[in-house]
């Protein structure tokens, strides 16, 4: 069942309104083995909410070798609240080859237009 947090799902809003007041943005930075099953076990967890990122970039690093020693996918949800992107963040580290899952949370200004 979707969650009722005022995160950001599929809208119907002109992408040129104007942002009412700040918006917290909920960061994930997930570390993990390189797998290719880790990308889309991680997405299941946002999609099955009703949750659209609005920010996904990953990277494979490499520490100094040829071959790629991590993934390391970074995710923003705009307005998650607190409590429901911990509970995500816990999730996250319970998945299979997660090797740590780091988190913050970032504002916007009230007067941005998006």
């Amino acid at each position: 069942m979707p969650s009722t947090a005022p995160a950001l799902r599929a809208s119907t809003a002109p992408a040129n309104a104007p942002v009412a007041s700040a918006v917290p943005t909920y960061c994930f930075a997930v570390h993990s083995a390189v797998d290719p099953g880790v990308m889309p076990r991680v997405m299941e967890l946002f999609a099955k909410r009703g949750l659209l990122p609005t920010r996904w970039h990953s990277d494979l690093v490499s520490g100094g070798g040829a071959r790629a020693d991590e993934l390391v996918i970074d995710i923003q949800v705009a307005g998650l609240d607190a409590a429901e992107g911990d509970y995500i963040a816990r999730c996250l580290r319970q998945q299979v080859h997660v090797l740590g899952v780091l988190t913050s949370v970032k504002s916007a200004p009230r007067d941005r237009v998006a």
